[in-house]
């Protein structure tokens, strides 16, 4: 039974790891299996975004490309959020079109988020990578329809379990992100706190990846 990764930045060999591979239109590798593609927030370039967008808008025709991201907004950067906000809802748009999820990098605007949501009314699928937030945060994510991925900040982080075994077995992800330890390391540890086998997370993790994907 495979892991499956929802976001990582380093493509694997190992033949039982299914991965969502992030790539960016501007150092774009053809010979990836599965991947997403985006423009993230950090990188946001003017002068080059008709072409990244582009580029993200040909390749979201392919059946390899799984998901518009990583996208989002993050508040702690010195870009500034309306230009932020505009170049994300650019990609919504470009993902709404093509029916392709969007895994996010967000920082400190979840209320913008689910404004945005609600505005737009986004209906494909929207996955929160890395998730490090409190029980109320997830809460309110869930209920807004989100999924959350968890990886580096489950393992680093103890006060995360609670929070972990608050989302419903449906609505979560497991991701590596760029991280050193395995997924492996990730899958275990989350089975550990859920109370299940590895074996039965990865079914369920599975389940979850089949219905976002529809692969």
């Amino acid at each position: 039974m495979p892991f499956y990764n929802l976001h990582t930045h380093k493509l694997t060999s190992e033949a039982n790891i299914i991965a969502l591979v992030n790539q960016y239109p501007w150092e774009f590798v053809n010979d990836i299996p599965l991947y997403s593609i985006g423009i993230h927030p950090w990188y946001i370039n003017e002068s080059r975004l008709q072409s990244d967008l582009q580029m993200i808008e040909n390749k979201l025709q392919l059946p390899e490309c799984l998901a518009l991201g990583e996208c989002g907004l993050d508040k702690r950067i010195d870009i500034p959020m309306h230009l932020q906000i505009e170049v994300f809802e650019k990609q919504i748009a470009l993902a709404e079109k093509y029916r392709k999820p969007l895994v996010l990098h967000l920082v400190a605007a979840y209320q913008e988020l689910v404004e945005i949501k609600n505005r737009l009314n986004i209906t494909v699928p929207i996955i929160l990578h890395g998730f490090s937030k409190n029980e109320p945060t997830a809460k309110q994510m869930i209920d807004n329809g989100f999924y959350l991925s968890f990886g580096k900040y489950l393992l680093r982080n103890p006060e995360l379990k609670q929070v972990f075994l608050s989302v419903p077995n449906d609505r979560f992800f497991l991701e590596t992100d760029t991280i050193e330890e395995t997924l492996e390391e990730v899958y275990t540890l989350a089975a550990q706190y859920k109370g299940i086998t590895v074996e039965a997370l990865q079914k369920q993790v599975g389940t979850n990846w089949d219905k976002v994907f529809k692969t």
